[in-house]
């Protein structure tokens, strides 16, 4: 038995159940991981409410941890017993171990924490295929970061900033304006105070992006597409205010042949190869100093709940974590 926290119908924070779970050995090309920190991620939520769909239910939330290897199945050659690691994988971290289709795990250089690994790997990730791969970000460009003071949003900003980019952020406060200011934003917009699409054509002087990054849906579009150059991109990751409905495809032609994509990190990360290549780019992207993690809030497993409710609430910054 394991503690570990579940979902047994869709709901509020509330639905989060603190129990124990029954937790088999490591089948074929699995590897046994001992759980030090569990990363908390929007993408989580998604699952509680029911805006994505689990395979079956009740099922454990949570998508990346870090921790030790304590257990190996058959053919799961790549690992040792006390190998120290992180990972990135569907509906199982919030839990004290889990079992990891080794395809899915990495090993941690010694410069990498558990709690920094643990706050980076789907976030920083997620960010290497928004820099690297949906749009790849050159020297010269400008860029717009809704949500900058974010999980994804401050890893992504120092990134993008990193690469030669000038980085426009959105933030909900002052404070966060300061904290994305710190992390690679130059001209942050308070988009409660200021309509972000007239900022981004001041800021631009009428020239606007090449590449917009939103993670917040519904309440940046179709605004973002506003703030785009001719043949600029609309990177659309994520859903914090609700899902972007009925997209019509006439807009981006109306706006100056614009693209537009919905990409999701596992899909990067099941090509061949891609785990390992977007981990070694972010471990590398951390390591050089570019990318620095921060992790903001740290919660028991048993208080789930406290933090999604604090992560919904659209007041924190950085990553959260969980400790077991």
């Amino acid at each position: 038995m394991v503690k570990a926290v579940r979902v047994h119908e869709a709901g509020g924070p509330e639905v989060l159940k603190y129990e124990d779970v029954e937790l088999a050995g490591p089948g074929p090309g699995e590897v046994r991981i001992k759980h030090v920190a569990i990363g908390i991620n929007y993408i989580d939520t998604y699952y509680r409410t029911g805006l994505y769909a689990p395979p079956s239910k009740p099922f454990i939330v949570g998508n990346e941890a870090a921790g030790t290897v304590i257990g190996l199945g058959k053919g799961a050659s790549g690992f040792k017993e006390g190998d120290r690691v992180a990972y990135v994988a569907g509906l199982r971290s919030y839990a004290e171990e889990a079992n990891v289709p080794e395809k899915a795990v990495v090993k941690l250089p010694k410069s990498i924490s558990f709690d920094t690994a643990a706050g980076m790997m789907l976030k920083g990730m997620t960010a290497e295929y928004l820099v690297r791969r949906s749009y790849k970000v050159r020297e010269g460009d400008t860029v717009l970061v809704h949500a900058a003071a974010g999980g994804v949003g401050l890893i992504l900003c120092q990134w993008a900033k990193a690469l030669g980019a000038t980085v426009i952020g959105t933030v909900g406060s002052e404070d966060k304006a300061k904290l994305a200011k710190k992390n690679g934003v130059r001209h942050a917009i308070l988009y409660r105070e200021e309509d972000f699409v007239k900022r981004v054509e001041e800021i631009t002087k009428g020239k606007k992006c090449q590449v917009v990054y939103d993670g917040v849906g519904k309440a940046t579009f179709p605004g973002s597409l506003d703030c785009l150059a001719p043949l600029g991109v609309f990177v659309s990751f994520g859903n914090a205010s609700g899902p972007v409905d009925a997209f019509n495809l006439g807009l981006l032609s109306q706006k100056g042949s614009l693209y537009a994509t919905r990409p999701t990190l596992f899909t990067f990360m099941d090509q061949p190869g891609g785990m390992a290549s977007m981990a070694k780019h972010l471990f590398k992207a951390v390591d050089n100093g570019h990318v620095k993690i921060k992790v903001s809030q740290r919660f028991p497993l048993a208080q789930a709940a406290d933090a999604h409710r604090a992560l919904e609430s659209r007041s924190t910054t950085g990553s959260l974590l969980l400790v077991p």
